[in-house]
């Protein structure tokens, strides 16, 4: 695949001319995000309540949701995409407002507190899985196509819009479907 700028060199602009053409048509909503944030998905930190009990320690991991369900609503959804298990420490993620993972090409965050969002990894744009959560929005890392949390675009790059799964909770586990 050729970029815009190996195009425009390739049929004959250079320099000045060159400079204003690749800025003349640069859309100011198609610019990158300023303040992209990628997570290292490799050294999460757990989020942990403590509590002591009779001497002994209870480390839990548990999302603060006010939307929780029962654990039995939640094992009678169908069509199950995907179940993260929030006690594992490799799930943490998720228990941080703006924290995410991506799992089986699903970018799942937490939006605010309490609140689960769900979207495809895979890019309407271009097919390519490099989305991500970035703050407030799903964010495209190849060419900035940038999305709501509903999965409109919110630039030229994410017109075509993006797949937004639904999510449910207990506390423990969180269900995409």
């Amino acid at each position: 695949m050729m970029t815009r700028l190996d195009f425009l060199k390739s049929i004959g602009f250079k320099g000045p001319a060159l400079v204003a053409l690749l800025t003349s048509c640069v859309r100011e909503e198609d610019t990158f995000v300023e303040a992209l944030s990628v997570q290292d998905q490799t050294s999460e930190t757990p989020a942990t309540d403590t509590t002591s009990l009779g001497g002994a320690t209870d480390v839990s991991m548990k999302l603060k949701s006010p939307a929780a369900i029962s654990t039995e609503a939640l094992n009678a959804i169908t069509g199950v995409k995907l179940r993260i298990d929030l006690t594992l420490s490799a799930n943490a993620a998720l228990l941080t407002v703006g924290g995410y993972l991506i799992k089986s090409g699903i970018v799942t965050a937490q939006s605010s507190s309490g609140v689960l969002v769900a979207a495809t990894q895979t890019c309407s744009h271009e097919p390519k899985n490099k989305v991500i959560f970035n703050k407030t929005e799903f964010y495209c890392t190849e060419h900035g196509a940038r999305f709501s949390l509903t999965g409109s675009g919110l630039n030229t790059f994410g017109n075509a819009g993006l797949t937004i799964y639904k999510t449910a909770t207990d506390g423990n586990t969180v269900v995409i479907y």
